[in-house]
């Protein structure tokens, strides 16, 4: 990555609370670009506040006006436009929600960068669940979008609403797609890996509500937070705009294979509870990265296992701050 390209930039990230946005908004800081991060209003920030170079603005995905005048007044040359409700149960359950946030929340940061005066660059963040269920394994860029539940229907949309723009308008966009994230920043415990890693840290019963089979795509988030930051450098010198990039290690793992991995990292000697339930999620995704690696030259710079390693540390490390502070009260 290069520090200097990023050096008093102003970026606009939306969905900064998230995994994904709170490593991109950690390195950018930390390579003193400008951040205004828009964070929904209920949500608290007890990790992006300590950011140095940030301005939280409280407001809603969906409001143009918000959005249009953030962009103006700060004079935004590069979007990452990466709120959404990621919990498939959560969005599946509240598929109006999940619309507005995902689709609505799309195209009205879409259309506010389309009447911006300063936007120079927008990395829309996609995921392995637009393709939906594809016989031919792994999705390449080219695989159809053929998602049928509210979470990965809305992922789609916003993902061809990203394809409009930048068909239509000529909207300098580029699409990452990956698989599921993990890593050090995620406080939703319903999540596979933090849920592993806290049972074992506490010695607390784990549930594998399907029958673990399932092939899934895990990447470490720094490596794709990494790579959403490397395309932004770039998609101009390339003249790649407009297309999609699949990030992935090229290693997918069953679920209870990477339960198992964590558990052993741990040594922990906590037994998951296998209850074998039909998700009605497609079996088995995951991605190739040719494309990317190809193209791009895009290199990970860990392996799931160190990714693995890195995020039990975090995770002992924030547990450890808590007691501390616990104690101290």
């Amino acid at each position: 990555m290069d520090k200097k390209f990023w050096k008093k930039r102003n970026v606009f990230i939306t969905g900064s609370t998230g995994l994904l946005g709170f490593w991109i908004a950690k390195y950018l800081s930390d390579y003193k670009a400008n951040i205004i991060a828009l964070i929904h209003n209920d949500i608290p920030q007890p990790f992006i506040k300590t950011f140095s170079r940030i301005t939280v603005v409280k407001g809603e995905v969906t409001d143009y006006k918000k959005i249009l005048s953030l962009l103006n007044k700060h004079n935004i040359e590069i979007v990452f436009p990466l709120a959404a409700q990621t919990i498939s149960p959560v969005a599946n359950t509240n598929p109006i929600h999940t619309f507005e946030t995902n689709i609505k929340g799309a195209w009205i940061t879409l259309e506010a960068c389309r009447n911006s005066k300063t936007v120079k660059r927008i990395i829309f963040p996609s995921t392995d669940k637009v393709y939906g269920e594809e016989e031919r394994l792994p999705y390449t860029e080219n695989s159809r979008l053929t998602a049928k539940r509210p979470y990965t229907v809305s992922k789609s949309c916003a993902d061809l609403i990203a394809q409009a723009y930048h068909a239509s308008y000529n909207l300098p966009i580029c699409i990452t797609r990956f698989g599921n994230f993990f890593g050090g920043g995620d406080l939703r415990f319903d999540r596979l890996v933090p849920s592993v890693i806290y049972s074992a840290l506490y010695n607390k019963p784990l549930v594998v509500r399907s029958d673990g089979k399932y092939m899934r795509d895990f990447i470490y988030v720094e490596d794709a937070a990494r790579a959403c930051i490397e395309l932004t450098e770039v998609m101009d010198s390339l003249k790649i705009l407009g297309n999609a990039f699949n990030f992935s290690y090229e290693k997918p793992f069953e679920v209870l294979e990477l339960v198992e991995l964590i558990l052993k990292k741990m040594e922990s000697p906590v037994k998951p509870r296998v209850l074998g339930l039909t998700l009605n999620e497609v079996r088995d995704q995951y991605l190739s990265s040719k494309k990317s690696r190809t193209l791009l030259g895009w290199k990970p710079s860990f392996t799931v296992e160190q990714g693995i390693e890195r995020t039990i540390k975090w995770y002992r490390d924030y547990f450890k701050h808590i007691r501390q502070d616990n104690d101290s009260i």
